[in-house]
């Protein structure tokens, strides 16, 4: 570890990443005399901190069986010293001893410090006492035989006495702290172990900060990327797909909202350029949570096609036993278009409807709505599961952009042929609509702007969605001002990047 100051908080981050990188370690920031003083540590401090926790069991199985425990190093020495070498031989310096101790246990950082620390205590102990215990230097130590990677040469170790003088104020509140996690009671374990997750969560917070703050810098270096964020906010969209624009957006863009547009409608798929579903035919299934208008929808798409081909040619089945009145409510739109409304209370009842109608060009289905978090959702959708029935997923434009990522995922819209925005008169913004289904990679196929039956039914090119998307208009008690945007960005998850998808730029 290693402190670091300087006049601010940005010059002393600097200092760290200059010493141990952009990985590095900050483990506390507080004020000092000079400004600010930072805590610092490599980034490769946690994973020796966890060779050491898996070092440290394998160290005690090997140890001989008649020991029942470990002894630490300076009891060790002590013991050697105490007994008489044995006629013709030659006793081991204690520096070796500790050195081929060191290459045996693969000892640590914090196994040395601890050593050292008892061989003071003893000097110390002796002193008062009125003798003079002798501690020989230390050599330089080679590195642990179970090191993880390669370290730099060390310093030659200082003698005793100059570690007792420069190390005794950095040890004397370790306590008695025992050498392995082994030898540790439980609650000590723990500790070490939620010591362990906190350093590895501030890790990640730093790296979220400083990323946030570098997006910030960016911003407030260049002018022009810092209005179309705030533009982007204000009509609605997301941060995850605001920073793919911001850091995607040329020098050379004349107008940088008219470039946001062309790209955001070149990502945005509609199905304006192909044949309306009406013209199409086939078996078409709307499903979508509750109050979405699936029911208003399925009756707007079956009057078009009855005006078209004829009500010869349209079958419509309901499934929603659920809500009291809704099967009556598409039987009044059947009965205004002339086409009975036939119901399926399972799936075998439904293929045998869809066999009674396979004659038909267009089969529309309403299905019950549901809550995203029902779990009678996947019922539904495995009774839909037959190999002719097309999905449209209905998506309320008004609703907030969380609640459709939640949509979009629990109804499976990848496996669905399209979605149908309803509401849309009703959204105040239609961005989070637009964000979602452009990350998502779905397309339109139809969108719904009112209860008429069938004046209300509509398909609009990916420049008319876009322009009614940038052209929402923003309160005052909801538009953010510079500070406002610093604060969502500095608090977007790290995996914003990821979430916001690939655009073709």
């Amino acid at each position: 570890m290693k402190r670091f100051t300087a006049r601010t908080s940005r010059e002393a981050f600097a200092l760290v990443r200059q010493a141990f990188g952009d990985d590095a370690v900050v483990l506390s920031t507080k004020p000092a005399p000079e400004g600010v003083e930072v805590l610092a540590m490599a980034p490769d401090a946690m994973a020796h901190i966890e060779q050491v926790a898996t070092d440290a069991p394998r160290a005690a199985a090997a140890a001989p069986a008649g020991r029942t425990g470990r002894e630490s190093l300076s009891a060790r020495v002590e013991r050697q010293n105490s007994q008489p070498a044995p006629a013709g031989t030659r006793r081991a310096p204690v520096a070796e001893e500790v050195h081929q101790d060191v290459e045996q246990m693969a000892m640590s950082t914090l196994s040395f410090q601890d050593y050292v620390r008892e061989r003071m205590l003893k000097r110390r102990q002796a002193a008062l006492g009125g003798t003079e215990d002798q501690m020989p230097a230390m050599p330089a130590m080679a590195a642990p035989a179970a090191a993880p990677r390669a370290e730099p040469a060390r310093r030659p170790m200082p003698r005793a006495a100059d570690t007792e003088r420069d190390a005794a104020p950095s040890f004397a509140g370790l306590g008695a702290a025992p050498v392995a996690l082994d030898d540790m009671p439980a609650a000590a374990r723990r500790e070490q172990q939620d010591m362990i997750n906190e350093l590895r969560s501030m890790k990640g917070l730093i790296e979220e900060r400083f990323g946030a703050l570098a997006f910030m810098e960016k911003l407030q270096r260049q002018p022009r990327q810092a209005q179309l964020a705030q533009k982007l906010l204000d009509a609605g969209f997301s941060p995850g797909l605001i920073r793919k624009l911001v850091e995607a957006l040329p020098a050379t863009a004349a107008d940088e909202m008219v470039w946001a547009h062309s790209v955001l409608e070149r990502n945005l798929q509609t199905a304006d350029h192909e044949p309306a579903l009406e013209e199409q035919g086939g078996v078409f299934a709307l499903v979508g949570s509750t109050g979405v208008g699936k029911t208003t929808s399925t009756a707007k798409l079956a009057a078009a096609f009855a005006t078209q081909y004829g009500a010869g040619n349209l079958g419509l089945i309901t499934l929603d036993a659920y809500r009291v009145g809704a099967q009556e409510q598409l039987r009044t739109y059947g009965r205004i278009l002339g086409v009975p409304v036939h119901t399926a209370h399972d799936r075998a009842s439904l293929e045998d409807l869809l066999e009674l109608l396979s004659g038909k060009k267009m089969v529309l289905i309403d299905t019950a709505g549901m809550a995203q978090r029902d779990s009678r959702t996947r019922e539904l959708l495995e009774m839909l599961s037959h190999r002719s029935i097309q999905r449209l997923l209905v998506i309320d434009a008004a609703a907030q952009g969380e609640t459709i990522d939640e949509v979009i995922s629990s109804w499976r819209a990848s496996t669905c042929r399209g979605v149908i925005l309803s509401k849309i008169d009703e959204a105040v913004k239609l961005a989070p609509a637009l964000d979602a289904v452009i990350r998502h990679k779905l397309k339109i196929v139809g969108v719904a702007n009112g209860q008429r039956v069938p004046e209300d039914w509509h398909r609009l090119s990916a420049n008319a969605l876009v322009q009614r998307a940038v052209r929402a208009t923003t309160t005052p008690t909801w538009r953010l001002d510079n500070d406002d945007v610093q604060l969502v960005f500095s608090a977007t998850p790290r995996g914003g990047r990821a979430h916001a998808g690939s655009l073709h730029i």
